[in-house]
C-alpha cells in the first residue's frame, strides 16, 4: 500500500465523499449494533456511519498511521483499529460491513470478497464501492509516461483489481438474499490540468511517486501534468472535465 497523506487526500474531501454517501443511500438496514469502515482512511466515511447509526458500535480499520491520526483528532468519540483490512475480522459479526475506495487496491477478489461476506451477522450488509479507472487516461497515462522511470513504475499495478459487475454478481448471489449492483461514472469539472494532477496525488499516484526520489519525481510529475493537459481537453469555459468511473454493491446475507 502507498504512504498516504491525509492532508493531500482531504483537498477533495467533499468530492471523494460522495460516492460514500451514494453508496450508504442504498444500504436496507435500520438499526445496527456493530459498524465496520475497511480502509477508513481520515474518517470521512466513517462520520457518514456514525451520523446513520449514533448508537452503533462504530470501527473504523485502516493500515495507515496518518491517516489514524488524523481520524481519531476529528473524531475521537469512535474507535479506530491499525490493520490490513484484507486480513482484519472483528471479535463479532457485523451488521455492516463498508469499503469505499478500497478494495481495488486489493488482490484476489474472488476470495477476499466472499471472505469479508461470512464476517457479517445474519441480515447483514456488505456494502462495497471501487473506482473503475485503470484505463482511464488518468490511470494509464500514470502508467505510460516515459523516463528513465519506466520500468519501475510499469510494475507496480500491471494488471486491473477490480472485476465485472457480472463478477461481484456471481460471486455473491449464491450466498445473499439481494444483491444491488451499479455503475456510475462522475463528470467532475475541474479548474485546470494541474487540478486533477493533485487529485490523483492523493490516492492513485501515491505509489507511483513513492517509487521515485524527489528530483525523479518533479521530472515525473511535470511530464504526467503535461500529458494530462492532452488527455483532457478544455471545455467551453475552460475548465477540464475530469471522467470517474466507479461500481457499487451491496449484498444482504440471508
Amino acid at each position: 500500500m502507498p504512504n498516504w497523506d491525509d492532508a493531500q487526500y482531504l483537498k477533495f474531501g467533499d468530492e471523494r465523499t460522495r460516492a460514500a454517501r451514494e453508496l450508504l443511500a442504498r444500504v436496507p438496514i435500520g438499526h445496527a449494533g456493530v459498524v465496520l469502515d475497511l480502509g477508513c482512511g481520515p474518517g470521512n466515511s466513517t462520520a457518514l456511519l456514525h451520523a446513520r447509526w449514533p448508537g452503533a458500535r462504530v470501527v473504523g480499520v485502516d493500515d495507515s498511521k496518518q491517516m489514524l491520526q488524523r481520524a481519531r483528532t476529528d473524531l475521537p468519540q469512535l474507535e479506530w483499529i491499525e490493520a490490513d483490512a484484507a486480513r482484519f475480522a472483528p471479535a463479532t459479526p457485523a451488521d455492516l460491513i463498508f469499503a469505499n475506495a478500497l478494495l481495488h487496491w486489493l488482490p484476489d477478489h474472488a476470495s477476499l470478497v466472499p471472505r469479508l461476506f461470512t464476517l457479517l451477522a445474519a441480515g447483514g450488509v456488505l456494502a462495497l464501492q471501487m473506482p473503475r479507472n485503470f484505463n482511464e487516461p488518468s490511470h494509464r497515462l500514470m502508467r505510460d509516461i516515459a523516463g528513465p522511470w519506466k520500468a519501475r513504475i510499469e510494475a507496480l499495478r500491471p494488471h486491473d483489481t477490480v472485476g465485472s459487475p457480472s463478477f461481484y454478481y456471481d460471486l455473491l448471489a449464491p450466498l445473499a438474499q439481494s444483491v444491488d449492483i451499479w455503475q456510475t461514472t462522475y463528470e467532475m469539472v475541474m479548474p485546470d490540468a494541474a487540478s486533477i494532477v493533485e487529485w490523483v496525488r492523493g490516492t492513485g499516484l501515491r505509489p507511483y511517486l513513492d517509487a521515485l526520489d524527489r528530483a525523479e519525481s518533479a521530472a515525473y510529475l511535470e511530464a504526467y501534468e503535461r500529458a494530462i493537459d492532452g488527455a483532457y481537453a478544455p471545455r467551453a469555459d475552460g475548465r477540464r472535465l475530469f471522467s470517474f468511473p466507479r461500481l457499487f454493491v451491496v449484498a444482504a446475507r440471508r
